[in-house]
């Protein structure tokens, strides 16, 4: 499935989440690594 995200920059990187997933959050330094990182995120959400 294909979720939409929500990228957002912070002082420590990047922020992004899920809006349909309610919860479902990650982050990371790069915009790349924030990315990689949902992914995981939405696999876990979904288990």
């Amino acid at each position: 499935m294909k979720y939409k995200v929500n990228l957002q920059k912070t002082e420590e990187g990047y922020a992004v989440w899920v809006p349909g997933l309610p919860g479902c959050w990650s982050q990371g330094k790069t915009k790349e690594e924030a990315l990689e990182n949902i992914k995981d995120a939405i696999q876990g959400y979904q288990e």
